[in-house]
């Protein structure tokens, strides 16, 4: 009797890895679908055009573009938590790019994450957005991206720590967060405003930068716009938790998603140079929409008094704190000449930095990318310049710095852990 439990428990336990491990490959694997064949595609020329804008819209240039004169080619390296992922090829090559993909194809990497040939996507593309797509969008890209120059660009590898590396475990990161339900217009809402809703939740995946993500890269929904990270930059809240010193009003979100540039509000840099560049060339219609949806987010926040502008003060003659007379001398060196003068002074002045929102963020890595690595145009692109200091300042100059211009810029509490913050960030 004994030994037929035993066997019975070993036949048991046979049975459930069996059923584990089927249900493990129903989760991760999935077919290829067949190349396309026949001639070139063509496609009506106002169909490209509405692909064209849905592009921009939607920054696909800004991820799938490493070398400005091989647009979308890929090769663009992409840091997450989980490794160095790099952006593909999607023009219409037919070897290295998607120019062998069926629109079929092109609509379950877009809703999936499933390339052509069955292997699963790096959430890293934003499929988990592009999702609640509507199919003719989808087709209107598959027709733009179809039209671009074909060039031949291998894809390069991606260097993932372990166990990321492993990509059928991207089938389980879908499992838990990926939800294809199609996008719902809030009736009760403007046309305006659900436009701007469906760009920014399904096209422009705003939320993958501005909201928190858990320990496995998965968005905190019930966070949403709370503020995120983008290439080791802290990415401020878009809601009643924005640390803005000055109020957004909706004309000047929408100036400043045009231009980088907004009266009172920093100039756009690190992550959101590229978001601006390509709504730049969006149609207006789509970027005045997005700035009435999210201003319906920023307006949550607290009033707020905007801070006096003028030049930042030296600390006391009886300050004690070494450190922050050493940023202000800092300050006095590298910003003071610019900075103090305030924007309005000359074209070449800069904002007040009571009003740089970069002082006031919870995080101060954005700050420190700033100032080591100023704020440069994209290649081509005109926009404002800061130079960077990375340098002419050592951690110590910068960590006081920062630590002067929290203080006496900003007026708040010190950022905790200031000098590991300095060392971590990414030196460019």
């Amino acid at each position: 009797m004994k030994q037929a439990r035993r066997h019975y428990r070993w036949w048991l336990a046979g049975a459930v890895c069996v059923l584990l491990l089927a249900a493990a490959w129903a989760i991760m694997w999935r077919p290829a679908l067949p190349e396309r064949g026949g001639a070139p595609a063509s496609f009506d020329s106002a169909r490209i055009q509405r692909g064209a804008n849905l592009a921009r819209l939607g920054m696909c240039a800004a991820c799938h573009t490493a070398d400005v004169s091989k647009p979308f080619a890929g090769g663009l390296p992409l840091e997450t938590p989980f490794g160095t992922v790099h952006s593909t090829n999607i023009t219409p090559d037919p070897r290295t790019g998607i120019g062998a993909w069926s629109e079929e194809a092109f609509t379950r990497a877009m809703r999936k994450g499933v390339s052509r040939d069955g292997h699963l996507l790096y959430p890293a593309f934003p499929y988990n957005h592009y999702t609640k797509l509507a199919q003719d969008d989808i087709r209107a890209l598959y027709a733009f991206f179809m039209t671009r120059r074909a060039i031949a660009a291998p894809a390069r590898d991606n260097r993932m720590t372990f166990p990321f590396g492993f990509r059928p475990l991207v089938g389980f990161w879908n499992l838990l967060y990926l939800d294809d339900s199609a996008w719902q217009a809030d009736k009760g809402k403007p046309a305006e405003w659900n436009r701007g809703a469906y760009v920014v939740e399904a096209l422009a995946h705003c939320a993958a930068c501005h909201t928190p993500r858990g320990v496995l890269g998965g968005p905190k929904l019930s966070r949403q716009f709370d503020g995120g990270e983008a290439e080791d930059w802290y990415v401020p809240a878009l809601n009643a938790k924005s640390p803005s010193p000055v109020p957004w009003t909706r004309a000047h979100l929408a100036e400043y998603l045009r231009t980088g540039i907004a009266p009172g509000h920093a100039v756009a840099g690190g992550p959101m140079q590229d978001v601006v560049v390509n709504l730049g060339q969006a149609d207006p219609k789509d970027v005045e929409a997005i700035a009435t949806y999210i201003h319906g987010y920023l307006a949550q926040a607290p009033a707020r008094t905007p801070p006096a502008p003028g030049p930042l003060p030296a600390p006391p003659e009886n300050e004690l704190d070494a450190r922050m007379r050493l940023g202000h001398e800092t300050y006095v060196m590298a910003c003071a000449r610019c900075h103090d003068a305030g924007r309005e002074a000359s074209s070449g002045a800069a904002l007040n930095l009571q009003q740089a929102v970069a002082l006031y963020d919870p995080d101060p890595r954005s700050l420190i990318h700033i100032v080591r690595e100023g704020i440069v145009p994209p290649d081509g692109e005109p926009g404002r310049f800061m130079p960077g200091f990375a340098t002419i300042l050592n951690d110590e100059q910068l960590t006081a710095l920062a630590a002067y211009l929290r203080h006496y810029g900003a007026g708040a509490e010190p950022w905790e852990d200031l000098e590991e913050t300095v060392k971590k960030a990414k030196k460019p």
